[in-house]
């Protein structure tokens, strides 16, 4: 089997018995779907409402992958920051691990006041919250840990902290950098379900599921986890195309 064909069918097969282990468990139980749906319960409820998953699945899609953007913009701007200025960096550490330690389903009551009917800007605004931490972090400590000897080398030849980043410290960052937005990728999609459930707006994958608990429709509400599972995991796969385009030489080989 090779190397490609296994990275397909592993992970194909893995969710396959999950999905049987999931309805076995089920049946050996006995339990009815509104206490835990099967995967055989999920099949018809994605055939009633396939265009409610398709537009709802596309707005909580979008609306996430802006957050993540501007979580990779911001969040590498302020770990440029802390990364070069040891001052910087011990100014903001707490302040950004006093900001992430606050739970964010108290905070997007908060915004949903603040922006009452700006319901796109309030899903990616929590969605870039959520998410930015492990990049800012992860950025910082890769240009920290830059061996100060190429940093001399660089000044004396009269080269700029920002040519210094872009020839030497980002493409040692990569690799922290790639392992830190798969990890915000799942973020990026909690805040933005939070959002939709905390502050419904009937729009997303989080109304939908609000929807199925409002009318006691449980294998909806399982069905709409299902589908972001699997939002998540195709940005997830998006992300480890991206790292060996651009972060492949990281890779280590299989021992």
């Amino acid at each position: 089997m090779t190397g490609s064909l296994r990275k397909v069918l592993v992970p194909l097969v893995a969710m396959a018995v999950f999905l049987v282990l999931w309805e076995a468990l089920v049946w050996v139980n006995g339990w009815p779907n509104y206490k835990m749906a099967s995967p055989s319960d999920l099949w018809p409820a994605y055939v009633r409402y396939w265009e409610l998953f398709l537009v709802m699945g596309w707005q909580t899609l979008w609306r996430t992958v802006v957050g993540l953007l501007l979580a990779i913009v911001v969040g590498t701007a302020v770990g440029m920051i802390m990364g070069f200025s040891r001052t910087m960096r011990d100014a903001l550490y707490p302040l950004l691990v006093g900001f992430n330690a606050i739970p964010k389903a108290t905070v997007v009551p908060i915004v949903a006041l603040m922006f009452v009917g700006a319901h796109d800007f309030n899903t990616v605004l929590i969605a870039f919250m959520i998410s930015f931490f492990p990049i800012a972090v992860s950025v910082a400590i890769g240009l920290s840990t830059l061996e100060p000897e190429y940093r001399d080398i660089l000044r004396s030849l009269g080269a700029s902290q920002t040519t210094i980043f872009w020839k030497i410290a980002l493409p040692k960052t990569l690799p922290e950098f790639f392992g830190a937005l798969k990890v915000a990728v799942t973020l990026a999609f909690i805040g933005t379900n939070l959002m939709e459930i905390v502050s419904p707006h009937g729009r997303g994958l989080g109304a939908l599921f609000d929807s199925g608990k409002t009318n006691s429709d449980y294998p909806l509400m399982f069905a709409v986890l299902i589908a972001l599972a699997l939002l998540g995991i195709v940005l997830y796969y998006v992300v480890v195309a991206l790292e060996r385009i651009f972060a492949g030489w990281a890779e280590r080989a299989p021992g």
